[in-house]
């Protein structure tokens, strides 16, 4: 198959809500640019509130920690913690072993702690915030080292989740815990039963598992931020795409759709969590609400770039998918449409900017990573 499933592209048009109270948009002024001159420009994009973030930080009581905070997204969440609630303590904690990522966030006003989050007496030297953003996690490199990938996605959880039982807590997760499911339907809901392939995927339902736990011994409110996949030019599915295309290097479709969500929506989703954490802690899945074919995606990114995408294989009836419906319901449909998306991404590679060389492995179908 190589037809789009499903596409819905969202306009910059304020609509408040549907016939049945959906949001459709949230109310934003800032203008969306062409194109971003380089990486400062972009990650002070991503750091940008919208009036929907602001709204309802200012509804939750207390301050935020980041745990896990010197990842991909967790400098630009940060960030956007710092710019949408400027009246909050945001401490931003990880181990910071790129010197650089935790002087930006200080110079953004961001409190910063350097913690082995594996080491519990660390942990439980850190202030009691009343607000959690716990990103830490291992997928890249997972098999090389199991048993390390086994302690960051179950016991550190546990040590986290036994210090922080009073706060609310967002925890980042995977739709890599659904199984893959048929691609002509939306994919898994939060209700679908969990079958994770592979000890990566297996570890991130562990981690799950020990914050629902902790949650029902103490009562912890919380949610489960079932996530995939967050994008923006330098990581991502849209930029693996585009990087093969650019290189005219083979493009495997076995692994034939995905979902995709801007970073900066991704990231805000996660902090308007906190105004809906819920006890017992329950899942939420998040991404776009396109289930994209990579193939079509090659073929536009080839459009933009001038080149004919190599294509191996083909679509398998099988993909690794999810359904969103439940986030769109609460925060209304992403900022930032594919469109615009694929026009950054395709910018973006086209001048060789910089990329953080962490490809997604998208299309593993085996659950080895």
């Amino acid at each position: 198959m190589t037809r789009l499933l499903g596409i819905v592209v969202a306009c910059r048009e304020n609509v408040a809500v549907n016939r049945v109270g959906v949001p459709l948009m949230e109310r934003d002024s800032q203008a969306l640019p062409d194109r971003f001159t380089d990486a400062d420009e972009l990650d002070e994009f991503l750091a940008h509130p919208s009036d929907a973030l602001i709204h309802d930080l200012a509804t939750v009581d207390g301050d935020i920690i980041v745990l896990g905070a010197g990842g991909k997204m967790g400098p630009t969440l940060a960030r956007l913690a710092r710019n949408a609630a400027p009246d909050k303590r945001i401490l931003a904690v990880a181990r910071f072993t790129e010197p650089a990522i935790r002087k930006q966030l200080e110079n953004c006003g961001i409190e910063t702690t350097a913690c082995d989050l594996l080491d519990r007496l660390a942990v439980q030297r850190l202030p009691r915030f009343a607000n959690v953003v716990f990103m830490a996690g291992r997928k890249f490199g997972a098999t090389a080292d199991q048993p390390l990938t086994w302690a960051i996605n179950t016991y550190l959880p546990a040590i986290v989740a036994e210090t922080f039982r009073s706060s609310r807590l967002v925890v980042f997760s995977t739709g890599n815990v659904y199984p893959l499911t048929e691609i002509r339907q939306q994919g898994p809901t939060e209700d679908t039963p969990l079958n994770p392939v592979g000890e990566y995927a297996q570890s991130c339902l562990a981690r799950e598992r020990i914050f629902e736990h902790f949650s029902n011994v103490h009562g912890t409110a919380g949610r489960l931020f079932r996530l995939n996949y967050a994008i923006e030019m330098r990581y991502g599915v849209l930029c693996d795409i585009a990087s093969r295309v650019m290189a005219d290097e083979p493009l495997d479709v076995t692994m034939g759709y995905v979902n995709v969500i801007w970073q900066g929506d991704a990231n805000a989703q996660a902090l308007r969590c906190l105004k809906h954490c819920i006890s017992p802690i329950t899942p939420l899945n998040v991404s776009g609400p396109e289930t994209l074919s990579i193939r079509w995606l090659a073929q536009e990114f080839g459009r933009r770039l001038g080149r004919a995408p190599v294509i191996t294989g083909n679509e398998a009836p099988t993909a690794l998918l999810t359904n969103s419906t439940q986030a769109t319901r609460l925060f209304g449909y992403p900022r930032i449409p594919l469109g615009v998306m694929l026009d950054w991404v395709a910018d973006w590679t086209a001048r060789t900017m910089p990329i953080f060389g962490k490809p997604t492995k998208f299309e593993v179908r085996d659950g080895i990573f």
